[in-house]
C-alpha cells in the first residue's frame, strides 16, 4: 500500500514575517499520521523553516538544486550536498515554471535528478503538458517523453527512490483543474509506463497530482486509485487550507 503524500510548493512567496506566521499555523494543524507531509520554501528560508518545524512530522524540501552534487564555483546555485546538510530531504526537479520560463532542458533535469539522489535527497519529478498540447491530444505523448527521458538515462531503478508529480501546466495557478477522471487517466498511463519497465517499482512509486488542488476538490482527486496525494501551490500558503488538504489525503 502506497503511503499518501502532500507537498506544499511555496514558490517565490514569503517574507520573514509571513513565513514565521505560516510555520506557526502549520504547527497547530492536526495532521494525519498516515500521510507524509512536506513543504518547499524559497531557498532563502530553508534554514528558518527547518528550525521552525523541528519536532513536527513535516519534512522540508528545496524547489531546485544544482547539477553537481558537491560545493563548487557555480554562482547563485545550491549544491544538493548543501541542501542535505541543511536537513532538506526532498527537491523538486523539472517544475513546469523552470522548464517553460527558465528553459531547463531534459538533459539538465536528468543531471539534477542524478545529483539529488547522489546527495541522499528524494527527487520529486514534475511532468505535465501545456493547454495547447492537451488540445492537440498530445498529453500522454508529452508526459511519457518527460518521464521516459529520465528512465532512459538513469534506469527504472532511479524512480524507486523518487516521487512523480503530474502537473498539467494549464491548471497551475489558473484556477482550472483537471477533473478527477482526467487526472486519474494520466496517472494510470504513467503507472503503466513504469510497469512496462518494472511492475514492482510501478506499484511502489507515489504519483502526486498538482494543478490547483484545493480543500474543496482534494478528497475527490485523492480518491482515485492512482493518485497518491498532491503537490500543492497557492493553497499551501494558508495553513488551514493546507491542513485540510492533508487530512483529505488521510481519508
Amino acid at each position: 500500500m502506497r503511503r499518501p503524500m502532500v507537498a506544499g510548493n511555496w514558490k517565490m512567496h514569503g517574507t520573514r514575517a509571513s513565513v514565521a506566521e505560516l510555520i506557526e499555523g502549520l504547527r497547530k494543524q492536526p495532521l494525519p499520521d498516515a500521510v507524509d507531509v512536506a513543504v518547499f520554501p524559497p531557498s532563502l528560508f530553508i534554514d528558518r523553516v527547518v528550525d521552525g518545524l523541528q519536532g513536527s512530522n513535516i519534512a522540508v524540501g528545496s524547489q531546485n538544486c544544482a547539477t553537481q552534487v558537491e560545493q563548487g564555483a557555480l554562482t547563485g546555485e545550491i549544491a544538493p550536498s548543501q541542501l542535505s546538510d541543511a536537513q532538506c530531504s526532498l527537491v523538486l526537479i523539472g517544475h513546469s515554471e523552470r522548464r517553460q520560463l527558465l528553459g531547463e532542458s531534459e538533459e539538465m533535469l536528468i543531471e539534477k535528478f542524478k545529483a539529488a539522489q547522489a546527495a541522499g535527497l528524494i527527487p520529486v519529478l514534475c511532468i505535465g503538458e501545456t493547454l495547447e498540447e492537451r488540445e492537440a491530444g498530445k498529453t500522454l505523448e508529452i508526459v511519457g517523453r518527460q518521464l521516459g527521458s529520465v528512465i532512459a538515462a538513469l534506469g527504472i531503478e532511479a524512480l524507486a527512490t523518487a516521487v512523480v508529480a503530474y502537473e498539467p501546466v494549464w491548471a497551475i495557478g489558473t484556477g482550472l483543474t483537471a477533473t478527477p477522471q482526467q487526472a486519474q487517466d494520466v496517472h494510470a498511463a504513467i503507472r503503466a509506463q513504469l510497469s512496462a519497465e518494472d511492475a514492482k517499482v510501478a506499484q511502489s512509486v507515489r504519483l502526486l497530482y498538482g494543478g490547483s488542488v484545493k480543500a474543496a476538490n482534494a478528497a475527490e482527486l485523492f480518491g482515485m486509485p492512482d493518485i497518491d496525494g498532491g503537490l500543492i501551490g497557492g493553497a499551501s500558503l494558508n495553513a488551514d487550507d493546507f491542513g485540510a488538504i492533508c487530512r483529505a489525503a488521510g481519508n
